[in-house]
């Protein structure tokens, strides 16, 4: 289990790490896309989602204007594969680490994705 400050990080809460989340609807509006369209993104791994308040939400961070933040597709891919769930996914993300400085897809929002992917690798090993 990770650790930031002695505190695990399933006892930071998902809601306060990621803070703004959008319905399938809002996610769907500055990209031009259906709802549907951000469903089966998710379904493809290219967006990650969770149910909130019975609706399926994404991170508005995963947004960058009118796309999808570049390379979260490929990273979202690598955590897969590293054997973690939605849940670990996201709090990964979101998660600050001093190292980058900042969170991941705050690094990947700042066209920083390079050092995030490497580090999503080697989670993998």
């Amino acid at each position: 289990m990770w650790q930031i400050g002695g505190v695990t990080r399933s006892d930071i809460d998902i809601d306060t790490l990621v803070g703004e989340w959008l319905t399938l609807k809002e996610a769907a509006a500055p990209l031009g896309v259906s709802p549907n369209r951000i469903k089966t993104l998710i379904r493809e791994n290219r967006m990650m989602g969770v149910v909130r308040g019975g609706q399926l939400s994404v991170p508005a961070a995963f947004i960058d204007g009118d796309d999808i933040v570049k390379g979260l597709p490929g990273t979202l891919v690598l955590l897969t594969d590293a054997g973690f769930s939605t849940e670990e996914a996201l709090r990964w993300l979101f998660t600050p680490d001093d190292t980058l400085p900042g969170s991941p897809i705050q690094a990947m929002r700042e066209n920083r994705g390079t050092e995030v992917r490497r580090r999503a690798q080697g989670l993998a090993f």
